[in-house]
């Protein structure tokens, strides 16, 4: 058994993980998440809708992942209006032609946001502070197969692979047996580590964590068009 001693927790602040299912949308699940945490109460906010919108911005189709700059500028720029606005599809649409939002989405709520440094202590910080970081990162095998504290302990010699990225949300911090370590809520679903979060120590973060960002005031989108 892995003693893990928690020090910041916010999985209180949020509700239950989500799944992406198949789709290359994780980056947009992370967005979502992370922006609905800082809100008032806890409102699921419609992933189809940043993650469309995302991929407009970028020129980039459904079946591809999104970028973190388009994604950031979706967010501040169009907002999102909650799930109920657009609920996910749980397949990625066969005719990108015929993938469009419903003509009324509801209100749209934005924030601003940016990269975020890629030290462990500037993301504990912002942990300290209330405020869930967005991570992008590499995965190795062992991501797949957290132990039943929900932590995931790369086996000796594993390397990050490069073509596996992924994103996620920090969430929390303590340490596993004295080394530091970051909670990170993921979208694959409660059936993932502890109801969808996971214990990531700092050695298996530092060498696969490529990006990172925050989310930060709110904006009000609710003068702005959205494009036909």
């Amino acid at each position: 058994m892995t003693a893990v001693t928690i020090l910041t927790d916010l999985r209180p602040e949020l509700g239950v993980a989500r799944n992406q299912g198949p789709r290359p949308t994780c980056l947009a699940f992370a967005a979502s998440d992370a922006h609905a945490a800082v809100r008032p109460g806890w409102t699921p906010l419609s992933c189809e809708f940043v993650f469309y919108y995302a991929q407009r911005r970028a020129g980039r189709t459904p079946d591809s992942g999104a970028t973190l700059s388009a994604m950031l500028a979706t967010v501040r720029e169009e907002g999102q209006p909650e799930e109920t606005g657009w609920p996910y599809l749980p397949a990625t649409p066969t005719d990108p032609g015929l993938w469009s939002p419903p003509a009324e989405v509801g209100p749209r709520f934005g924030r601003a946001g940016a990269p975020h440094g890629l030290a462990v202590d500037a993301i504990i910080g912002e942990i300290d502070a209330k405020r869930p970081v967005i991570l992008l990162m590499m995965l190795s095998r062992s991501f797949y197969m957290p132990t039943p504290e929900g932590v995931i302990q790369p086996a000796s010699g594993e390397a990050p692979e490069p073509a596996r990225r992924h994103a996620v949300v920090a969430v929390g911090h303590g340490t596993i047996e004295g080394e530091r370590a970051i909670l990170v809520r993921n979208s694959w679903g409660p059936n993932w580590g502890i109801a969808g979060h996971g214990w990531l120590t700092e050695g298996f973060v530092m060498p696969r964590l490529f990006a990172a960002a925050l989310l930060t005031e709110d904006v009000d989108v609710s003068a702005r068009s959205l494009a036909a």
